[in-house]
């Protein structure tokens, strides 16, 4: 599993050390939510439970984390970002597994930033272009 500093990052990024690791380790905080976006797919993919919850806004996280055991995320595309002051939204499209059959999530997700921090705050789900 991805943990180890040499491995490449969930999220298609860098080594994990020095990608998403760096936030999941608390190490330092994401500085866009682009950052805190790819480092929340890392921690779907690791199942790291509290590290989404640390990073849900309040206003809207759930009781429980959402992860499933059943679920192998295999890639993160980033479309677009836009931020305008301590608001941002990314959209982006996660492809995963379920037993065996390949499934992609397009959605575009809503963050916040509030005391130098920013939060996941929800998303909305995008049709598919064909």
């Amino acid at each position: 599993m991805a943990g180890t500093g040499k491995s490449q990052c969930p999220c298609g990024g860098a080594a994990f050390a020095q990608c998403c690791g760096r936030f999941i380790g608390q190490a330092e905080k994401p500085r866009t939510a682009a950052e805190l976006m790819r480092s929340r797919y890392t921690a779907y993919a690791m199942r790291d439970a509290g590290y989404l919850q640390a990073t849900w806004h309040a206003s809207t996280r759930p009781a429980l984390p959402i992860t499933d055991e059943k679920l192998k995320w295999i890639g993160l595309e980033i479309r677009k970002q836009t931020q305008d002051g301590d608001q941002a939204t990314v959209e982006f499209v996660a492809r995963y597994r379920v037993d065996g059959r390949a499934h992609r999530l397009h959605e575009n997700s809503r963050f916040v930033r509030e005391g130098g921090s920013w939060f996941y705050v929800d998303g909305s789900f995008l049709e598919r272009k064909n």
